[in-house]
């Protein structure tokens, strides 16, 4: 683990995070089958919408950091959330792979030369943003702290 928060500090993760979200939110809107892109789809918006969330707790990861704070509880909120997302991206994972491996049944059809490079492109991108993701949960237990609030109010000087 020592090896992987070398290659990957806070800020460097924080920016690959950001990377690959924009990546991936560009692939939501990519047809592997046709090699087109399709925006009038409803269901290609899901992830996107979803990724709002990734990117809110990025940011307050970063400003929490940044600023010396400790954890509050908007921000315990967000990575609640984040977890229950973090659940579609496994599904996503999964969904990957399946199409992947789809492609024999699809021989007698017309399949883009991009099905395989783009597919396990975006494997991999998927693959890679749930490590950075359990990485970036690790750097806020890490630097920010756990959430207790337990004794909250005693760290706060009312004549402040």
């Amino acid at each position: 683990m020592n090896f992987v928060t070398q290659l990957l500090p806070w800020k460097r993760n924080l920016l690959v995070s950001i990377g690959v979200l924009v990546l991936l939110i560009i692939f939501s809107f990519y047809g592997l089958y046709t090699n087109k892109f399709y925006f009038f789809k409803f269901d290609n918006y899901i992830f996107p919408f979803l990724t709002v969330v990734h990117f809110a707790f990025l940011y307050v990861l970063w400003f929490k950091i940044k600023e010396g704070e400790i954890a509050d509880p908007q921000m315990r909120n967000l990575e609640y959330a984040l977890y229950v997302i973090f659940l579609v991206y496994v599904f996503q994972v999964f969904d990957s792979i399946y199409v992947l491996t789809t492609y024999s049944e699809y021989e007698n059809h017309v399949i883009p030369s991009t099905f395989m490079p783009l597919g396990i492109l975006i494997l991999v991108l998927h693959l890679l943003l749930l490590g950075l993701t359990l990485l970036a949960f690790k750097y806020r237990k890490d630097l920010v702290g756990g959430y207790d609030f337990d004794d909250m109010n005693q760290h706060i000087d009312s004549w402040e």
